[in-house]
């Protein structure tokens, strides 16, 4: 299982990426966290935005495929996509996953 996080400039990118992202079967669950600030390095100078995380839960064998889609239904030139494994997960929840990722 991997926990794949990128960021949206709003909550409305936010909560539309994160649908379509369930309904094209890349991840079992997109969780849309609260406006948060993130300082970053962009073009020369360092910014501050306020953006909303997105936690994408998935399987390794959907990584790839939820990587070009991001990428193409994204706002951003360059999108936060940056995968982390889950070290443990319950067999429940990853029975779950595996069910609900079924093509």
């Amino acid at each position: 299982m991997l926990i794949v996080l990128t960021t949206t400039p709003n909550v409305e990118e936010a909560e539309s990426l994160a649908q379509k992202i369930v309904e094209a079967k890349l991840a079992a669950c997109v969780q849309v966290l609260p406006r948060m600030k993130s300082f970053y390095f962009w073009e020369n100078a360092v910014h501050a935005d306020s953006e909303h995380l997105l936690l994408i839960k998935t399987l390794s064998e959907k990584y790839n495929e939820l990587e070009k889609f991001i990428k193409k239904n994204h706002s951003y030139d360059v999108p936060e996509i940056v995968a982390l494994a889950a070290e443990k997960v319950s067999e429940s929840y990853l029975s779950w996953m595996n069910e609900s990722l079924k093509s």
